[in-house]
């Protein structure tokens, strides 16, 4: 090769893999073969909680070390150190669940294609899905989904909002609970529920009554999944147990299976099929 031969340009690469919902074994093995070819390895954990994954038992099974990032390294510094390693080299990010399920990672990804990092997605189960899959109410009948965030800075209206334009339209509602990563802190399907309820206070539009159905998912990916349909003023004092808890608002009406499924899969009150229609 003669001195003035051109270089080759080195591109590098970003691969989103998820986690799955519970543990280290939810991992897909497409998943675990991208991470045994990369050249480095992140995770974050501030956007879902992962009750059973072990960071040094999944050391172990890769065989590779394992850095965990911080809300702050994602979002405030907008991913640097990812795309740092990326464009040059092989870079697996981990993520619970699925990965682009979280705006966050959509935007890293933009941008990561924007620097000329090639980009690619390994999906693992999302807690949509499963949750939805859980409760027994059919995925196609859900509207857009919310998050219930902690009235810190007082009660957002938001979740009362789209629940009330998803039940306008016949349709379901999945409701994310927030999480503080950073202060251990996650929401309970109890405390969104009171939210709601004050919520309700303060409207006055009979959305969230106590007498309306509600579905608490807990653990979702465990060997001990709740899942619990009932009045909001019952579930209210539900014990759930530890997180992560999902939330789901259904629709006024049900089809006949919903119902039925309801009552076989999350111990729903045979009153429910008054719902069908």
């Amino acid at each position: 090769m003669g001195l003035f031969s051109a270089a080759v340009v080195v591109v590098g690469e970003l691969v989103f893999i998820g986690l799955g919902l519970f543990d280290c074994r939810d991992i897909s093995l497409r998943g675990l073969e991208e991470i045994k070819s990369s050249d480095y390895v992140f995770a974050e954990f501030y956007t879902s909680l992962m009750p059973g994954f072990k960071i040094e038992d999944f050391r172990r099974i890769v065989g590779k070390d394992l850095t965990v990032l911080s809300r702050k390294d994602i979002e405030d510094e907008e991913g640097r150190v990812l795309f740092e390693k990326a464009k040059y080299g092989k870079v697996a990010f981990l993520v619970p669940g699925d990965p682009l399920i979280a705006t966050t990672h959509i935007a890293l990804r933009v941008k990561a294609e924007k620097m000329g990092i090639k980009t690619k997605v390994i999906h693992g189960a999302s807690i949509i899905s499963a949750a939805i899959g859980l409760s027994g109410l059919q995925n196609y009948r859900f509207g857009k989904s919310v998050t219930i965030p902690f009235p810190d800075n007082g009660v957002s209206q938001t979740p009362y909002i789209v629940i009330c334009e998803n039940k306008a339209m016949n349709l379901h509602t999945f409701c994310f609970l927030d999480i503080k990563f950073e202060e251990a802190k996650y929401m309970s399907i109890n405390e969104a529920l009171k939210i709601l309820l004050k919520l309700e206070e303060i409207n006055r539009r009979g959305i969230i009554r106590g007498d309306a159905l509600a579905v608490g998912v807990a653990r979702v990916g465990s060997d001990d999944p709740i899942v619990k349909a009932d009045a909001i003023k019952n579930l209210v004092d539900f014990d759930f147990g530890s997180p992560p808890h999902s939330l789901i608002i259904p629709s006024e009406r049900l089809h006949f299976m919903e119902a039925e499924a309801l009552i076989s899969l999350a111990g729903a009150p045979e009153w429910v099929r008054r719902m069908i229609g």
